[in-house]
């Protein structure tokens, strides 16, 4: 297994406490009291109200679909494919856009890798689409309160007469949409349609005996494999958009020429090599993404419920980036596994499958959970008490745990790959996870901060339920013992220990004297695992006690 050198990430090295501070005040978020509020009329309900008076009955002029960062693919997308129809059932004209808004990224700290893939993937898809004489258009928000404004003012400007997208799940997105909506209802000839199109099964749709939603994953898991198995329409997919007449390049000469926009500043790769790597770890397009499935059935899904937890065998799919930008359809990567599967379902048949798509559950189950309770995308835990625990301001720490210098060699080698790859295994999130919020007790927003500005699958549902915090706290000895048995991982990325036998690697700093110790030029444990786990249950119980959300 190749090493790579322990030269710190030019990103990680920023964090100063300047940097810090940043951070903090970027994480910003409402009251406990507002928090409910918003929860007891949740804007996913405000927008399904408004929908059904924006979905109207108007003469079909132009038609648009509206593409977001989570749908960008013409391949089995149900907005695109709705605004397609509509516009050849009357003969009318399709036209897209995107709407490009910079302090959105910066907002919701979008890594550069993660800006660079959406940016790649709406080059192809500008591509594909011309290809039919289907002009995408990028539009450019300078403010994030203008975005509505910018909307309204292509409509008018192309004369569309229906606005079709796909629906986004977080706040700020269902937002920007209800706005949209009410403005909308004060055109006599616009209608607005904004479609589900990012989950299999519908946010919200699953319900207990009592008739709510479920809140917990198990029963959830088991209603999904039980109503996808029943409703197998669920897998359907959509053709893509067919063409326009070639007349259209013409009339709509300057939608065909607006250009994919530059990465903001603030956005761009630390360098050239840095680009290349990652463009090549994360190649682009609907076609990258469904060959990434294809070997990833064919050579490594017998294998991944028994190897998934270990993070040196690369068991996983990788494909996570392509589902959170919407660069393959759930429908799609679900129906080409039930075929690998022999048409089985997926709680039958091959156990690496079944494995797998309980993965892609929590996916969806994140999703309802965020249109339940959305004050998780305002930087609230789902557990309001937890907002009231008094986190360390550790500096040192903070940037010791950025650097992957903690001393915990499982935790440094997590942190080490997102440094360098933009993309964490899975076990590796959830033990950098803890060893932040718990052994050294800093705020878990931080983290969560940390993932958003470095990921290139970054996706808030996910992201805010894997940081979600508890009383779970995972020791990163035995962690490591279990999933990286041999200590490959942490060979790989932390090659100061490659030359360590057997156990000595997960623990050097206890497992070799002093002398040897020091000879690696390894740091010692910001802090002691044992001593670290009982203060933070200390912490959480006395200060849960006093919360009053």
């Amino acid at each position: 297994m190749a090493s790579h050198n322990s030269k710190k990430h030019p990103r990680a090295d920023a964090q100063s406490e300047e940097d810090y501070n940043q951070v903090k005040n970027a994480l910003k978020h409402p009251s406990t009291k507002r928090a409910k509020q918003i929860d007891s009329d949740t804007p996913f309900d405000q927008l399904e109200e408004l929908l059904v008076k924006t979905r109207k009955d108007v003469k079909t002029r132009n038609v648009l679909h509206w593409f977001r960062s989570k749908d960008l693919r013409q391949e089995d997308n149900r907005g695109l494919h709705a605004a397609s129809q509509k516009a050849k059932k009357s003969k009318s004209n399709l036209i897209t856009m995107y709407l490009f808004t910079p302090k959105d990224m910066e907002w919701h700290g979008t890594s550069p890798a993660r800006s660079d893939f959406i940016l790649r993937n709406l080059r192809i898809l500008k591509e594909q689409l011309e290809q039919k004489n289907i002009p995408l258009a990028i539009i450019t928000a300078e403010e994030r309160g203008n975005k509505t404004e910018k909307v309204m003012q292509f409509v008018k400007e192309n004369d569309v007469s229906h606005i079709y997208a796909d629906m986004e799940y977080e706040v700020d997105e269902l937002r920007r949409d209800i706005d949209l909506g009410k403005k909308v209802l004060d055109e006599s000839d616009v209608s607005l349609d904004v479609l589900h199109d990012q989950t299999v099964v519908i946010p919200g749709t699953l319900t207990t005996g009592s008739g709510g939603p479920h809140k917990v994953f198990t029963p959830y898991h088991k209603a999904w494999l039980a109503e996808t198995k029943q409703n197998a329409e669920l897998l359907d997919l959509v053709p893509p958009p067919e063409a326009n007449d070639t007349d259209v390049a013409k009339q709509f000469e300057k939608l065909f020429s607006s250009s994919i926009p530059e990465l903001p500043e603030s956005k761009q790769y630390a360098s050239k090599e840095e680009q290349d790597r990652l463009r090549e770890l994360w190649p682009a397009g609907n076609d990258a993404g469904m060959k990434r499935l294809d070997h990833f059935l064919n050579d490594k899904i017998e294998d991944y419920k028994a190897h998934r937890s270990e993070p040196a065998k690369d068991a996983t799919s990788r494909m996570s980036a392509y589902h959170n930008s919407g660069i393959v359809s759930m429908r799609a990567v679900l129906a080409k596994t039930k075929q690998f599967n022999g048409g089985k379902h997926f709680d039958e048949g091959d156990v690496g499958v079944a494995a797998w798509v309980r993965e892609i559950v929590f996916r969806e189950f994140y999703r309802q959970l965020t249109i339940i309770t959305p004050h998780t995308t305002m930087n609230l835990p789902q557990n309001l008490k937890f907002d009231f625990v008094q986190w360390e301001d550790d500096v040192d720490g903070w940037k010791k745990w950025c650097e992957g210098r903690t001393g915990v060699p499982f935790v440094d080698a997590g942190m080490r790959q997102i440094n360098t790859e933009a993309y964490m295994h899975n076990r590796l999130r959830m033990n950098v996870a803890s060893y932040l919020r718990a052994n050294m007790l800093i705020d878990y927003r931080l983290g969560e901060r940390y993932f958003a500005e470095h990921l290139v699958d970054w996706d808030l549902n996910n992201n805010t339920q894997g940081w979600e915090p508890s009383y779970t706290i995972f020791n990163p000895v035995t962690q490591a013992q279990k999933c990286d048995p041999h200590g490959d991982y942490i060979r790989k990325w932390v090659p100061e220990l490659a030359g360590l036998k057997g156990k000595e690697i997960f623990a050097p700093h206890e497992r070799l004297s002093k002398e040897d110790f020091e000879k690696l030029g390894y740091p010692y444990p910001h802090v002691d695992y044992a001593q670290s786990a009982q203060r933070a249950k200390q912490r959480y119980k006395q200060d849960l006690a006093n919360a009053d959300p």
